[in-house]
């Protein structure tokens, strides 16, 4: 098996995070969490040091690179708006904190009323996964 190649096609993986992302509600709360997640995980790499943040992005780009060129480009052009918006948004890191603790509130509210526990319990990769789920979604009812 190849470094550049993963276990699991992006397919597979959607599939797999979909199972328990099928109530409506739960999968409305997610489009909005997860991207909010995302961003104040950013913002507080950013926010300990730039140079921590570049090496953790390389790390989760090349995650993705493996899964999709296509999702590759989608998530680096997420990363790059994500970090423009903590750069010009003069907010104190407990304000990232705080968004970050509502944001997981949420999503596990939407996993109670899913009633599905979330994916990532059974393999942390799904942290990854959701970003790729949201961005995938995005692009299918932008596309058609």
């Amino acid at each position: 098996m190849s470094l550049f190649v993963s276990q699991k096609s992006l397919q597979t993986w959607l599939d797999d995070y979909a199972v328990s992302h099928q109530n409506p509600t739960n999968k409305s709360i997610h489009w909005l969490c997860v991207p909010v997640i995302f961003l104040c995980i950013v913002a507080l790499l950013y926010h300990v040091h730039i140079a921590l943040l570049a090496v953790i992005a390389v790390g989760v780009l090349f995650f993705y690179l493996r899964l999709s060129l296509v999702l590759f480009v989608q998530m680096l052009a997420f990363m790059a708006l994500c970090v423009m918006i903590v750069y010009y948004l003069p907010v104190s890191v407990w304000f990232w904190v705080g968004l970050f603790v509502v944001a997981w509130i949420g999503q596990f509210v939407g996993h109670k009323i899913e009633g599905a526990k979330p994916s990532f319990f059974e393999d942390l990769q799904f942290l990854l996964i959701g970003p790729a789920w949201v961005v995938h979604d995005m692009g299918r009812r932008l596309g058609g």
